[in-house]
């Protein structure tokens, strides 16, 4: 702990709020809340921790904090912050998908669509539904009982729908608005619950059909009956009121949290979500953050009634999602509750091994790298690779890990445009020169540690653009490879030394995925330009011959040495004039 934290630990208000924890470069790396700042804040300084806060605290190199006038105040400001800020050691939803509704618009000629937005029109919404297959299954359903019109414009004659009895034909007859007000009110009636009533109507109306001998039409409503069956009465029924709700459990071991979330609407457990995250606070309060996040976007639906395990505050949740909020103290709501919570438990013990497993290979393997270079924790490493042929196509690639995990969305290739011939040091210069430019100028995150796969050479030539033209104090490591092109040797330092890590060790593997990784990425570019420019070279200084007729040529004859074996006829039939394929000729023989 630096004396500007023992200094600001004294100073903290004895109220609610928000407070932010930096590291060293000043980003923010975690978000949390507080009914009294001076004991919570300080609580990271004192005392033992799991390996999670542990973590955490080794990081923290500053704070802020925010004094609110209420727990909620505090509850609202800490979502809002971590969603501007986007800590990486907070609660984070990565699930961004969003659930189908069945919509019955409101037009005069009302179709069913399936939507994944809801507007505020005078269409109806019925949902969500757990995945799309679900909504097109009801839908498929609704479309063989109810006619209504399937198409989006209407055309000028009737469809195989109608020939089907799927469809009143409203492009050529006139349908009245209580006939159509009708199927609206069933299709209503069907989608809230009462499908167990049109289904009793429909055996009626068969029976009567097969009373009057009309067997075809008694086959109609056998049919719309089955269809119902396999449709709607293969869920298990979990409650009996019909009442579309959320049910949460949770369980908490060594320092993570699992949640299940169980959806149940029209009284059947439709689906369920899990999700699993590391705390650092008091469960009964992570919870009510995961709940603010997990309603706080559209992709959630929010039900009537949310039903939470005991322990979590109620009243502050419903002030927070504006809905109701239950803790169940018996019958069957409490037993879904217990439910969920147990199949929480059951998932974090299954799953536990799997997270420690991975979190050996990647964020331990990141701390273990660091305390034997010598350094911060690399949380962040940035490496770079070349990659030509005598010079030729020279481009460079970078790759980005995080916390021992590839992060491709943050890949970059580059084109090298200042170097002429194989000169891989140059080559370095300049992509090293062109990304931490860009990086400054950007604001965007520095790395803890640069990786360059190559040797001395190449580490001084990043180590002097860095530190030289832009000022930059960054950990440059080289990776030697062996005479089978194997990871070898850690070069770092000033001067520069081996750096001995065991050849079993999760670090050294770490350090294998990444020049492995960027080693992939640069060749596969490579690869890429130098097929694009070896087609193209041979076939752009020919006149006559563009993109379309490259591409005839190239299906036609597959590859540019067939198009060599070719005779001018043969290149004429492939669709080129004969003067062009004469030159064509003459160009790929000389």
């Amino acid at each position: 702990m630096n004396d500007r934290i023992k200094n600001k630990l004294a100073l903290l208000p004895a109220q609610p709020g928000c407070y932010l924890m930096k590291d060293r470069q000043g980003t923010i790396i975690y978000v949390g809340k507080a009914k009294i700042l001076k004991n919570r804040v300080r609580s990271y300084f004192t005392g033992s921790h799991d390996g999670k806060t542990l973590r955490l605290v080794n990081e923290i190199e500053d704070f802020e904090y925010i004094v609110t006038s209420s727990d909620m105040e505090a509850l609202i400001l800490e979502m809002n912050l971590i969603k501007k800020h986007d800590p990486k050691y907070n609660i984070m939803l990565k699930d961004d998908k969003s659930y189908p509704f069945i919509k019955l618009t409101a037009e005069r000629h009302p179709k069913l669509i399936i939507t994944r937005k809801v507007k505020k029109d005078s269409g109806k919404y019925f949902g969500p539904y757990p995945n799309v297959q679900a909504a097109n299954e009801t839908k498929k359903l609704l479309d063989r009982i109810y006619p209504l019109r399937k198409c989006m414009t209407l055309p000028d004659r009737v469809c195989l729908y109608y020939h089907m009895g799927q469809c009143l034909a409203p492009c050529v007859k006139d349908v009245s608005q209580e006939e159509y007000k009708k199927i609206v009110d069933d299709i209503t009636r069907f989608l809230n619950g009462g499908f167990k009533d049109i289904k009793a109507e429909l055996t009626a109306r068969m029976a009567s059909a097969a009373e009057e001998l009309d067997f075809e039409r008694a086959k109609e409503f056998r049919d719309k009956i089955a269809h119902i069956e396999a449709t709607m009465e293969k869920q298990k029924m979990t409650t009996t009121d019909f009442t579309d709700r959320d049910v949460f459990g949770y369980a908490v071991d060594k320092g993570w949290m699992c949640v299940q979330v169980f959806f149940i609407r029209q009284g059947k457990l439709i689906e369920r979500e899990v999700s699993m995250f590391p705390i650092h606070n008091e469960p009964e309060e992570d919870i009510l953050t995961f709940l603010g996040q997990f309603y706080s976007k559209n992709e959630h639906f929010k039900p009537k009634e949310i039903l939470v395990p005991a322990g979590v505050d109620t009243e502050l949740a419903e002030a927070l999602l504006q809905a109701k909020v239950l803790k169940p103290q018996r019958g069957q709501k409490k037993d879904l509750v217990k439910l969920a919570s147990k199949n929480a438990r059951i998932a974090l013990t299954e799953k536990f091994s799997l997270i420690e497993r991975d979190e050996v290979r990647t964020i331990k393997a990141v701390e273990n790298l660091g305390r034997q270079m010598g350094i911060y924790t690399p949380h962040r490493i940035e490496s770079f690779d070349n990659s030509n042929i005598q010079g030729t196509n020279p481009v460079s690639a970078m790759v980005v890990f995080i916390d021992g995990k590839p992060e491709k969305r943050e890949y970059r290739k580059y084109k090298i445009k200042s170097v002429q011939g194989p000169d891989d040091y140059e080559s370095m210069r300049e992509v090293v020169r062109r990304r931490y430019t860009r990086v400054l100028k950007e604001g965007l995150p520095l790395p803890d540690l640069i990786i360059i796969d190559g040797g001395k050479g190449h580490i001084e030539a990043a180590r002097d653009v860095l530190e030289n033209e832009l000022g930059l104090d960054i950990p440059i490591a080289g990776l030697a490879k062996d005479d089978k092109h194997r990871t070898s040797q850690l070069l770092y330092g000033n001067p520069l030394q081996v750096i001995s890590l065991p050849r079993n060790s999760q670090e050294f593997y770490l350090l294998q995925r990444i020049q492995d990784e960027v080693h992939r990425f640069a060749i596969t570019f490579h690869r890429q330009l130098r097929g694009k420019s070896a087609f193209q070279s041979l076939l752009d200084d020919v006149p006559g011959i563009g993109e379309k007729r490259k591409k005839s040529l190239l299906k036609q004859f597959g590859s540019v040495k067939k198009m060599r074996e070719a005779s001018v006829e043969e290149l004429s039939a492939a669709g080129l004039p004969a003067n062009v394929a004469r030159e064509l000729h003459e160009k790929l023989q000389n």
